[in-house]
């Protein structure tokens, strides 16, 4: 399986998918070529981003499936057929389980809006705002068992500044996130980053 061909998996609006489907089209992807999209949610507007954008979409109600597992294999299966060697989690609104984790063990990557391991999980905005931090940001990780628990490949810090709000705020990290994670996509397709233990290293840099 080659790091350049990459299915991304989304549950919602997409922007994210469209981020990096527009680096794709402008060159900024490096070797990497989006050969599929894998939604949880058929209805979600990701999916007609696919298809605007001319990629093949997976499209699986998980409730359809007897379990969580069965579920992923029908996933895995695809991803095997297609020869996917890398999994860009943008926006998946759903745990991993060892069914996806372990054939593609460091090849899953997610972007997180908060500089990890500080606010993990959901809301990571209305955390940072409700704890009162000066500075958040944005993580890029590997992907791991746990919740935002992989270790991290890259993080981008963003000031917060007096009176934001949790749309204010977002739509800045929303920025960050749209310009940093096909930066690193770039970088993983093009197999320019190892792990070493939970450090991530860049080979060119």
């Amino acid at each position: 399986m080659r790091p350049d061909r990459i299915a991304v998996f989304a549950s919602g609006q997409g922007s994210n998918f469209a981020a990096l489907a527009e680096a794709e089209r402008a060159g900024r992807l490096g070797p990497g070529r989006i050969e599929l999209l894998v939604s949880d949610k058929p209805e979600a507007p990701v999916a007609k981003r696919a298809e605007e954008a001319g990629v093949p979409t997976l499209l699986l109600r998980p409730k359809e499936f007897a379990s969580r597992e069965r579920y992923e294999a029908a996933i895995v299966a695809e991803l095997q057929k297609r020869g996917i060697g890398l999994i860009v989690l943008a926006g998946y609104m759903r745990l991993i389980t060892p069914v996806l984790l372990e054939p593609f063990a460091g090849r899953i990557v997610n972007v997180h809006p908060s500089l990890l391991p500080a606010f993990a999980g959901k809301d990571a905005i209305g955390q940072a705002l409700n704890y009162g931090v000066k500075v958040t940001g944005v993580t890029v990780h590997f992907v791991d068992g746990g919740m935002d628990t992989g270790p991290v490949i890259a993080q981008r810090p963003l000031a917060v500044e007096p009176g934001d709000t949790a749309d204010s705020l977002a739509a800045r990290i929303h920025e960050i996130e749209h310009e940093l994670y096909p930066e690193v996509v770039a970088e993983l397709a093009a197999g320019n980053i190892e792990l070493h233990g939970r450090t991530a290293v860049f080979k060119r840099r």
